[in-house]
């Protein structure tokens, strides 16, 4: 199976093309969208690279798979589904069916109009649990795995499953769990059934964070995730996992690019409609306090 991998070092993600070879049906996983926050200005240059490897090795894009509305990057899924259609192929954005959820909650914080149905629409696919997708001569398998967020799922596709925030290299560990639907409890009990996999299962990551003098790794062999990950191997009591993963939640701040990255991700990557002038904005709840000092 063909799997090139590509790394976001502005938001330490990982995005994925799989196919079974050159020619093949191909599923891209958790694009990313380039974006600064200071100048509002939106690229594509890592979605481009993702592009470019699809043309290069002749791929038909069948599937764009989000394993969860990401709040630390902006999704490149829109994106690239626009520039796929236009070389004739039709890809089908998916993601776990959770996301209704996710977008009712965050249509409220965000107080967004009428005008945004929260009803997983944005998205042309939405997964359950052992949901299977056609992929060529290879077949994506839908895994649940809630407890990062409640939408989160991964994807089984022969010998590798990519597992979004779930896992990260064993020395990072695990993701968080305190956004609106995350439960650590919830988490433990994915990453059990990720480890109950084959053993020669490859683990596909989305992030990872390693130390400055290591290189990020994009994938992870299943038997090192259940022996050696800093936070939850498979050995370890959920009790125990549950209450490092919560005092350490407490501890973290929201990431860089939550508020504008979600409001993109719930729409399956689509920017807000543009004004008259051609600008779309993307909205900051505050929280004033001022009034309350003295």
């Amino acid at each position: 199976m063909l799997i090139d991998s590509f790394f976001h070092a502005a938001t330490n993600t990982w995005s994925h093309v799989a196919a079974a070879g050159d020619g093949a049906s191909a599923a891209i996983v958790d694009p990313v969208l380039d974006f600064d926050p200071v100048s509002g200005r939106v690229s594509a240059e890592s979605a481009a690279a993702i592009l470019a490897c699809v043309h290069a090795h002749g791929l038909k894009v069948d599937w764009i798979l989000e394993t969860h509305a990401h709040a630390d990057h902006l999704s490149a899924a829109d994106w690239l589904r626009r520039r796929l259609a236009a070389d004739g192929a039709a890809p089908r954005v998916a993601i776990g069916a959770g996301i209704v959820d996710v977008q009712r909650e965050f249509k409220r914080r965000f107080g967004l109009g009428d005008d945004f149905r929260a009803d997983g629409s944005d998205f042309d696919r939405l997964l359950r649990d052992g949901d299977v997708l056609p992929l060529g001569d290879l077949s994506i398998e839908v895994v649940a795995t809630p407890g990062h967020t409640s939408d989160g799922v991964s994807y089984r596709i022969g010998d590798a499953v990519f597992v979004g925030d779930t896992l990260f290299s064993p020395a990072a560990g695990t993701g968080r769990c305190d956004f609106p639907g995350g439960s650590a409890q919830a988490l433990y009990r994915s990453v059990q059934r990720l480890y109950a996999l084959p053993a020669d299962t490859r683990v596909f990551l989305c992030h990872d964070y390693p130390p400055q003098d290591a290189e990020p790794r994009s994938v992870v062999p299943l038997v090192e995730q259940r022996s050696g990950n800093a936070q939850l191997r498979r050995d370890t009591a959920e009790a125990d996992f549950v209450a490092r993963r919560t005092q350490r939640d407490a501890t973290l701040s929201l990431p860089r690019l939550f508020h504008w990255a979600l409001q993109v991700n719930i729409r399956a990557g689509r920017l807000p409609a543009p004004n008259d002038e051609g600008v779309a904005y993307l909205r900051l709840p505050l929280s004033n306090a001022a009034d309350d000092q003295a």
